[in-house]
């Protein structure tokens, strides 16, 4: 007998939605993708799959995930660096399309990371690994 089909969450959409949902970031904007007329000097939070892998053994996603945060200025840009920080910790325990994080440990940190893209830009990185068990499909 075959084992059924995973069903991988959208990870990316998984954390932009909480992100969204959170106070601690209210104003900001927070999506995986830049929006129109970005120039880096909007406070935003950009989130990003920088790799990870599924554990088969273990029936276990284990995502990567970066979150560009940016600002109008380095202090401002931390500030909300650590906001998005705190922010994604709380979403251990949730449930999104019937996927469940289990768990969530900061990979690195908020670091300095000037963009030289847009010159203007007050940037910092962090990477966390979040523990997904995905949604079993419905027989």
């Amino acid at each position: 007998m075959s084992d059924p089909p995973i069903v991988f969450p959208d990870v990316e959409r998984l954390v932009v939605d909480h992100l969204k949902s959170r106070p601690e970031l209210a104003g900001v904007i927070v999506d995986n993708r830049t929006p129109p007329g970005f120039d880096g000097t909007q406070k935003a939070v950009l989130v990003s799959r920088a790799g990870g892998a599924w554990v088969d053994d273990q029936h276990l996603d284990q995502p990567l995930i970066d979150l560009e945060v940016y600002g109008p200025d380095k202090p401002t840009a931390h500030t909300v660096a650590t906001a998005a920080r705190t922010a994604l910790l709380t979403v251990r325990g949730t449930t999104y399309g019937g996927a469940r994080v289990t768990d969530v440990v900061e990979a690195d940190g908020p670091r300095w990371l000037p963009d030289y893209n847009r010159q203007a830009a007050s940037r910092y990185l962090s990477t966390t690994r979040l523990s997904i068990r995905p949604a079993l499909p419905s027989p």
